[in-house]
C-alpha cells in the first residue's frame, strides 16, 4: 500500500516537472510615446521553462487600434519569444490603456492578460468642449479656449464648421500657444448643431485633428391662442 502510494507521488511530481510553462518577464507595459509618434509598440518576452512545448490557441486585444501577434505557434522547451502589441495613436491623448489576451496549451496557466498602457503627450485642451444657446437667447458670440500642451509647437489654429449656420474665429490667447475660438450662431429661433473640427498646424505632413460642439436647443415656444368667453345672452 505504501508503494503504491509512493509510485503515484512519484508519478504525480514527475508529471509536473514535464508540463509546459511559460514565464513572462513582466505581463505589464508602460510606454512614453513621443510628441509626433505615429504607433507604440511593447514587446512582452517569455520562455518556456518547462520540460514540453506550449502552443498558442489564440492572441487577442481588447480594441481594434490595437494588433498582437506571437513570434511563433508553439514554443520548445527551454525558448525564448515574445508577443509584440502595437496600439495606433491616432488622435488620442492622455493615458491609453490596452490589453491582450494570450490563450495557451497550458495546463495551470491557460490564459494571460498583457497590458500595454501608453502615455501619451497632452497636444490641445479644450475648455469647454462644447457651447451651446437656448431658444431665444440672444446671437452673442461664446468662447472656447485652447491650450498647447508644454512640447507641443503648433504656431496657429484653423476652425472650419459642419453647419454654416455657427460662425468661428480664432483670435490668440492671452500667452504663446493660447488661443480662443469665438462662435456664433446667425439664429437661435430653431434647434440646430455643428461639428467643430480643430486643426493645428503641427505635425505638417499629417496635422491631428481636434473637436468640439456647438448647438442651440429647442425653439422659440409659440403661444397658445388668447381664450374666448362666448358672448353672454341678453
Amino acid at each position: 500500500m505504501k508503494t503504491q502510494l509512493f509510485v503515484g507521488i512519484l508519478s504525480i511530481a514527475m508529471c509536473a516537472s514535464l508540463r509546459a510553462e511559460l514565464k513572462w518577464e513582466q505581463t505589464s507595459l508602460e510606454l512614453h510615446p513621443g510628441m509626433g509618434d505615429k504607433e507604440a509598440v511593447g514587446h512582452f518576452k517569455y520562455q518556456n521553462v518547462g520540460k514540453t512545448p506550449v502552443r498558442f490557441k489564440s492572441v487577442r486585444t481588447s480594441c481594434g487600434c490595437t494588433a498582437a501577434q506571437s513570434q511563433t505557434e508553439a514554443v520548445p522547451a527551454g525558448d525564448k519569444g515574445e508577443i509584440t502589441a502595437t496600439f495606433k495613436i491616432g488622435d488620442r491623448t492622455g493615458t491609453q490603456i490596452k490589453t491582450v489576451t494570450v490563450e495557451t496549451d497550458e495546463t495551470a496557466h491557460a490564459t494571460t492578460v498583457l497590458t500595454l498602457k501608453a502615455i501619451l503627450p497632452e497636444m490641445l485642451t479644450l475648455a469647454p468642449n462644447f457651447v451651446y444657446w437656448t431658444a431665444g437667447e440672444e446671437t452673442k458670440a461664446k468662447t472656447i479656449t485652447v491650450k498647447a500642451g508644454k512640447d507641443f509647437p503648433a504656431k496657429n489654429l484653423t476652425v472650419t464648421s459642419s453647419n454654416p449656420e455657427f460662425l468661428t474665429k480664432v483670435e490668440p490667447g492671452d500667452a504663446n500657444g493660447e488661443w480662443k475660438i469665438n462662435i456664433q450662431p446667425k439664429q437661435t429661433s430653431r434647434a440646430m448643431a455643428s461639428a467643430l473640427t480643430i486643426r493645428p498646424d503641427f505635425p505638417k505632413d499629417a496635422p491631428k485633428m481636434f473637436y468640439a460642439n456647438a448647438s442651440v436647443t429647442g425653439g422659440i415656444p409659440v403661444a397658445p391662442p388668447a381664450a374666448t368667453t362666448p358672448p353672454v345672452p341678453k
